[in-house]
């Protein structure tokens, strides 16, 4: 199960994660090669604030990506299956990776727009697909912890850019780095996506299909077992089997929904709206006003400016290492205490991180409370709405519902992340450190929506989940 969680992880949110982050080590480079390019075809310089369009294309773009990934990726996983999708998903990664390479030889920058989009849609199809896969696969006992993976994996792809960034440097610790962070090598480096799709060709079709698919969705009961058999071994797999019959004839041949069919389901109202609340929550939960704050606090609790890279990678480990902290404390703790307990202390730093950079020159030891609020913010994330809100997002569906919930989730996802990359510059200049009142509120909210609604899943199947909304769906006397 460990290594399946691996197969799937390399290639799917981890894609999302290093994407995400690798973008910003080539920067320079790439506003080089555009100027360049745009003065070789047109024979005058590109204007300043094209540049800065361009730019906004080639990043943002991305987004638009995923959002379209999201939309496909449920689909994908009915047709293909939870392995299938992802492997087929590997070639849009590869092709992605052949288009940012041949940009630069061939001095076509719509090459680096066209295949920035499309690793979009390839870490929207494995943002998607990856917790469908690993939900359905793992044992109710530790389906909290492997789940977890997504969000490790997705941790892991961050910190791997931010290390990457650093080429500058690490040039006498890794020649490698330096060479991919070379002015005529820049295009290896974003198509190093290349890498990871490969290594899960490799590696997942070695794995067998989701059971709960092959019986449920396809019906191909001695596939199933098969399946089981490998996951959990031959003394073990029966009692799984039981669990995925239970569901079955729960469902009764009931077939696949449609993203649209869910807003009108009253079965799964609240677990939608739940799914919502949570997708959004962990999006403007504030977490990209505090990396944003991260460099400026660093400076004022006086540390030089050529090592503040050093202390902001250290940012990405505290959050990578929050992730594995909370795959270990899921299923002991529960998703609810983490979830709900997460936000609560997300509200008390954004507090105090208002008041101590409101008052960071008043006292000498102001800025290291603002340093350690940074740190704190970013721990109590991870533990908190970084790491649940994907493993409930897979947990509070049954099998017809979840691939449209998680379609839905992934769209809820990315329009936020693409709005608070709009907005947020636009928040901070208006706002200033007071755009962190704005935060704390919106965590304070979501916590006391959880814990109003939301209840404990750990050690339950999903027919047990479902029975526990069934009174918020249809009343207390249903």
């Amino acid at each position: 199960l460990f290594l399946a969680v691996c197969a799937v992880g390399i290639g799917g949110t981890f894609q999302y994660g290093y994407n995400v982050s690798i973008i910003n080590a080539p920067t320079q480079h790439i506003h080089k090669f555009l100027n360049e390019t745009w003065t070789s075809r047109y024979q005058k310089e590109l204007n300043p604030d094209l540049l800065t369009f361009l730019w906004s294309v080639i990043a943002s773009i991305f987004s638009l990506g995923g959002l379209c990934g999201a939309l496909i990726g449920g689909s994908m996983a009915i047709r293909l299956g939870r392995k299938g999708a992802l492997l087929v998903n590997n070639i849009i990664a590869i092709l992605a990776s052949i288009l940012m390479g041949i940009s630069f030889p061939t001095g076509l920058f719509e090459l680096l727009i066209a295949g920035r989009f499309l690793i979009g849609i390839n870490s929207g199809i494995g943002f998607c697909v990856q917790p469908l896969y690993i939900g359905e696969v793992a044992p109710k006992h530790l389906r909290g912890g492997l789940a977890m993976g997504t969000s490790i994996f997705l941790t892991g792809g961050i910190l791997t850019g931010q290390i990457i960034g650093l080429r500058q440097e690490m040039h006498f610790f890794s020649p490698v780095l330096e060479l991919l962070g070379g002015e005529k090598y820049w295009p290896l480096l974003l198509s190093s996506s290349c890498v990871p799709a490969l290594a899960q060709l490799l590696f997942l079709p070695w794995f067998p299909e989701s059971p709960r698919y092959l019986l449920i969705d396809r019906g191909d009961e001695l596939s199933c077992a098969k399946a089981l058999k490998r996951f959990h071994g031959s003394s073990e797999y029966q009692r799984e089997m039981e669990d995925i019959q239970r569901e079955c004839f729960a469902l009764d041949g009931e077939k696949p929904k449609k993203p649209w069919q869910l807003f009108t389901d009253r079965g799964v109202r609240w677990q939608l709206i739940t799914v919502i609340v949570m997708t959004m929550g962990q999006q403007l939960s504030g977490i990209n006003a505090i990396y944003f704050y991260a460099t400026y606090v660093f400076e004022q609790a006086g540390i030089l400016a050529e090592k503040i890279p050093y202390v902001t990678l250290g940012t990405g480990v505290c959050e990578c290492l929050t992730a594995l902290s909370c795959g270990l404390l899921i299923d002991r703790v529960g998703r609810r205490y983490l979830i709900i307990g997460g936000y609560l202390l997300m509200t008390l730093w954004c507090t105090v991180l208002t008041f101590s950079l409101t008052y960071q020159e008043l006292y000498s030891w102001v800025p290291y409370l603002s340093m350690a609020c940074v740190f704190a913010f970013i721990l109590s994330f991870g533990l908190g709405p970084g790491g649940i809100t994907n493993t409930l997002t897979a947990e509070l569906f049954v099998q017809s519902s979840r691939p449209a919930a998680s379609m839905i989730a992934g769209t809820v996802s990315w329009i936020s992340f693409f709005t608070i990359g709009m907005l947020f510059p636009f928040i901070v200049n208006g706002l200033k450190q007071y755009c962190f009142v704005v935060f704390l509120l919106e965590c304070f909210f979501v916590a006391a929506f959880l814990f109003l609604i939301i209840p404990e899943t750990k050690n339950k199947s999903f027919l047990e989940i479902k029975k526990e909304f069934h009174k918020l769906n249809f009343g207390r006397n249903a």
